[in-house]
């Protein structure tokens, strides 16, 4: 039958969840990899009922569990791996208090106390089943009960005073062990610490190997397991994470593996040489090296006993180590049973005893290929931060810079020195304080032009904050351009609507204006009215004449509206720019004499292929918007130039630049969206219109613009196809 290659899914219980266990677990998790020839998958539980939940239901293949959960489950699943520490599989909790502030059993009323979490059992069950056996009901005898996660956390709360005592698991009930568990999550701070009462032992906490494992995956990992501190192979760090020296598989279950197959150990090789390099003493667990027998190898050469593969490299280490009487170290490779194994092999001279031989050395040689195999994903963890091609970074809770990766600091240079200050900085804290969840959206800066999406998770071992930072500046643009052409699209929707209704009411008005001054008009030749009427009459068409003009103008807002609603017809041909540009001046010429000087730089330029109407209404209200963003008191030094020129890719080229107000640049980014102006009486659609008409012809406005200097914009307009007009001439 062919193996499962589904991955082996392995559940840790919470209060492992620190980082560096997360790493270490990692580790863990690649070594069982490789010896399996299958992924094995490491998660941490949110809580310990839902752990519970996950192996009742069989959705879990391995289980780090409480000694409450390992003796529950037993005799539901294959194996149970029963963590040993200090050389026992069972184990207590101590009562832990400050040093300056010693308690005893007597004395724990009224106290406060801080627990690690509900499902913990040295950290809670042990403790609070011990004292209601004795009669004391945790719920009466302290004052106050907290869970704070992890033993960390615990210890913290005791020596800053929130609590009085908190619990630890103990492999011994002595005071040196316990500090050595304290230590491990505290440091120095340890000695502040006091145990002051112990718990009867019990079985302790370790690894259930369920039923979804076949019978012959639980067997090699329960033989991997229970020989990973015992065969010479320099992998008692991956123990790390569960703080242990190693497992017993076989503490209290009936459940024996079969021999699935041959599980060859780690070579492990001890050796004595004399002066002429010939074996004195030789020792391995296998009582093999090498893939030979080692019997019988006392007084033999080391070539003889080891092979020359092995023994040559060896002899030659000797020799250095004898010519400069230090210790010599050598890793190497060899080609043993159809396998590549990696050795590292140590010589050092031994010390002269008075009446004993001369030039005698001791000769070390382990095989640390499972070490070597392990080297690269620990590289590759290690490298991450330093390649990760974003801004990675780690603050105190304070906001103190712990790590910076290297796009941190390109992205931010002035980040060290502005320390917590920094705006980043400064966006990540607040986010922690607030105590955001999973679910709310990341805190997004805005920094030299560039929009930066934090990412912040929490840390616990140290306390502090773990930040990504993604530029989204592209991302940015466009939504706001999305959000932009959605606002055009319902404005387009609105101007349609209202140019229609707007349109038949304005028809008439501007029918009946014309009417009604043109009978006025009429009526005031008639010498009788005129008497009668005097100048009243003349201010009557004067109004009316403004209520015209009026009118007039709202028309012309209503063409511009329907101008954003839909593509107005047009009738495009070949057109010269000067004529249509001369046309567009002399519109003007009424509004600029009294406000500017005008300068004109016009050069030979090539037609462009345009609606020569909607090119002239184009140049009008350019020219309109910088006439009208000059002062007329200014007017002596004001200046409005005009410049036509051929650019360097053939298109026609525009520039209008006024020496008007300017703008700033939260202004300036707007300058073409709809009903967004800086004159005191304009629509704001001008610029807007414009800028659809350009785009409408193949070609781009552009601004500039310095606040109290002026602003220049820059029309380009694709030069006319001939074979596009010539086709249009045709038909």
């Amino acid at each position: 039958m062919t193996p499962s290659l589904r991955p082996i899914r392995f559940l840790l219980y919470p209060s492992l969840g620190e980082v560096r266990e997360h790493v270490r677990v990692e580790l863990f998790c690649r070594f069982l990899s490789e010896k399996l020839g299958r992924p094995v998958v490491a998660e941490f539980s949110s809580t310990y009922e839902a752990l519970d939940a996950e192996l009742a239901a069989g959705q879990v293949d391995m289980v780090w569990a409480t000694a409450e959960q390992c003796d529950a489950f037993a005799s539901r699943v294959r194996a149970v791996l029963r963590a040993v520490r200090s050389g026992s599989c069972r184990y207590q909790a101590a009562l832990i208090c400050r040093a300056d502030a010693p308690l005893t059993l007597d004395t724990l009323q009224g106290q406060r106390v801080a627990w690690v979490a509900p499902r913990s059992t040295g950290g809670y069950l042990m403790p609070t089943r011990f004292l209601t056996e004795r009669g004391l009901a945790p719920d009466t005898l302290f004052r106050e009960q907290r869970f704070l996660g992890t033993y960390r956390r615990a210890f913290q709360a005791v020596l800053s005073g929130e609590a009085d005592m908190t619990s630890v698991y103990a492999s011994q009930p002595n005071e040196h062990a316990v500090h050595t568990t304290i230590a491990y999550h505290m440091g120095k701070d340890a000695e502040r610490l006091l145990p002051f009462f112990y718990t009867p032992p019990s079985l302790a906490d370790g690894i259930l190997l369920t039923r979804r494992l076949s019978e012959e995956d639980a067997a090699r990992i329960q033989l991997l397991l229970s020989r990973l501190n015992t065969d010479g192979a320099g992998l008692e760090m991956l123990m790390g994470p569960f703080s242990v020296e190693g497992f017993d598989g076989f503490a209290d279950t009936g459940y024996s593996p079969p021999v699935v197959r041959q599980v060859q150990g780690t070579e492990y090789l001890v050796a004595q040489l004399d002066a002429s390099n010939r074996c004195q003493r030789v020792w391995s667990p296998s009582g093999r090296a090498f893939g030979l027998n080692l019997e019988d190898a006392d007084g033999q050469e080391l070539t003889q006993v080891l092979g020359a593969d092995a023994g040559e490299p060896l002899l030659s280490l000797a020799r250095t180590v004898r010519e400069a009487g230090a210790v010599g170290r050598l890793e190497y490779r060899l080609r043993v049973e159809g396998e590549t194994r990696c050795y590292v092999a140590e010589i050092s001279p031994c010390t002269q005893v008075e009446g004993g031989p001369v030039g005698q050395l001791s000769l070390l040689v382990r095989d640390v290929s499972g070490l070597r195999a392990l080297e690269e994903p620990m590289y590759r963890l290690a490298s991450f931060p330093l390649l990760h091609p974003e801004p990675l970074l780690e603050l105190s809770q304070e906001g103190a810079l712990r790590y910076a990766n290297a796009a941190t600091h390109i992205a931010f240079p002035e980040l060290v020195a502005e320390g917590s200050r920094h705006a980043l900085v400064q966006a990540a804290l607040q986010w922690a304080w607030r105590g955001s969840c999973a679910g709310e959206p990341s805190p997004t800066v805005f920094l030299e032009g560039h929009y930066w999406e934090l990412a912040v998770a929490q840390l616990w071992d140290p306390p502090g904050l773990r930040v990504f930072a993604r530029d989204v500046t592209l991302r940015k643009q466009m939504e706001a351009r999305l959000i932009q052409a959605d606002r055009l699209s319902a404005l387009g929707s609105l101007a349609a609507a209202v140019g229609h209704e707007m349109n038949n009411p304005l028809a008439f008005m501007l029918a009946n204006l014309s009417f009604a001054r043109e009978e006025l008009e009429r009526l005031s030749q008639s010498p009788l009215l005129r008497a009668e009427a005097g100048p009243e009459l003349g201010d009557v068409l004067e109004a009316l004449a403004e209520t015209a003009q009026g009118a007039l103008r709202v028309k012309h807002i209503v063409q511009d509206l329907r101008t954003l609603s839909r593509k107005p017809p047009e009738h495009r041909a070949r057109v010269e720019i000067w004529p249509v540009l001369d046309n567009a001046l002399k519109l003007v010429r009424g509004e600029l004499h009294h406000r500017a000087r005008l300068e004109r730089d016009f050069h030979e330029v090539p037609p462009v292929d345009a609606d020569e109407a909607r090119l002239s209404q184009l140049f009008l209200n350019v020219l309109l918007n910088a006439v009208q963003s000059m002062d007329a008191k200014h007017a002596a030094r004001n200046v409005l130039r005009v410049a036509v020129y051929t650019g360097e890719e053939g298109n026609v080229v525009v520039e209008v630049q006024d020496t008007g107000r300017g703008l700033p640049p939260e202004a300036l980014a707007r300058i073409f969206e709809p009903f967004v102006t800086a004159q005191p009486n304009g629509s704001g659609l001008g610029l807007s219109v414009s800028h659809a008409i350009v785009t409408s012809l193949g070609g781009t406005l552009r601004a500039e613009s310095h606040e109290g200097r002026g602003t220049l914009l820059t029309l380009t307009l694709p030069e006319a196809d001939e074979a596009a007009s010539s086709a249009r001439l045709a038909g």
